[in-house]
């Protein structure tokens, strides 16, 4: 069977588990606490180097970073395939997953630092913190990490992140008003992997980002109506923390909305 290394509110451990789902497969999961640092242990480490979630495990052979997975999973488990058939469409899917990868996935965690987790990470004493921060792989995410924690919102990364993602938001739109998914006519991994993001702003208060965008609300309405959505997103919502990110992304929501 599957082991999944993943934790409940990941947008990245969301996008595997809705993967998993929408191809039937069975996993057993051992869920990891971001906040307690149970992916910067040395057991973690040598598995992901990384020290992020997710990490899947099929027959002893370890798979790291979800859009990886993802691909992973639809071609050892081709069955419903999650990629159009079409070539151009193909292609398509992948420069959506590449976006991700290539910053868009980093502003996310920025934008979701800066306004609601750092006041989790508050409750750790200077000691605590600095033990966590210095256990962190990458010297830059550390940086990042370190400069959201003390500035949220009035970070000098998050003007840049915001407005990132509503140029993206912008552009799912223009796309969905032309197919009824993002890279074409057939559901596949490119919608998987921005369901997440979206989840995150409505959690996060932030729905003026698709507010007058009524082609990219109906996309993300028929997302949730899978049952995979269920699974994989639903089924793992922690009440721990969308209190918190409801209040917190309400307080800093006028804020945003200038920068905008």
């Amino acid at each position: 069977m599957l082991e999944l290394y993943h934790n409940d509110m990941s947008s990245c451990a969301q996008k595997v588990r809705m993967a998993l789902a929408e191809k039937g497969l069975e996993w057993s999961g051992h869920h990891l606490d971001l906040r307690a640092g149970d992916t910067l242990t040395p057991e973690y480490l040598k598995m992901n180097p990384n020290g992020v979630v997710p990490t899947i495990i099929d027959d002893g052979w370890v798979i790291i970073e979800s859009t990886v997975i993802n691909e992973y999973i639809d071609d050892a488990y081709p069955d419903p395939p999650l990629r159009p058939t079409d070539p151009r469409d193909r292609a398509a899917m992948r420069l959506w997953t590449k976006k991700l990868d290539e910053g868009l996935h980093n502003h996310t965690a920025t934008i979701s630092s800066a306004i609601a987790f750092r006041h989790q990470f508050a409750r750790h004493t200077p000691e605590q913190m600095a033990k966590l921060l210095a256990a962190m792989p990458d010297p830059a995410k550390r940086e990042r990490r370190k400069d959201l924690l003390e500035n949220g919102v009035r970070s000098k990364l998050f003007p840049a992140a915001i407005g990132a993602w509503n140029k993206t938001l912008g552009d799912m739109e223009d796309r969905l008003a032309e197919s009824a998914w993002l890279a074409g006519d057939e559901f596949s991994l490119a919608d998987i992997a921005y369901a997440p993001y979206l989840t995150r702003w409505e959690h996060l208060q932030l729905v003026g980002l698709v507010a007058g965008r009524p082609h990219l609300a109906a996309w993300f309405e028929r997302i949730r109506e899978r049952e995979s959505y269920g699974i994989g997103f639903t089924d793992w919502f922690n009440d721990k923390y969308l209190p918190l990110m409801e209040e917190k992304g309400l307080e800093a929501w006028p804020e945003v909305k200038t920068m905008l």
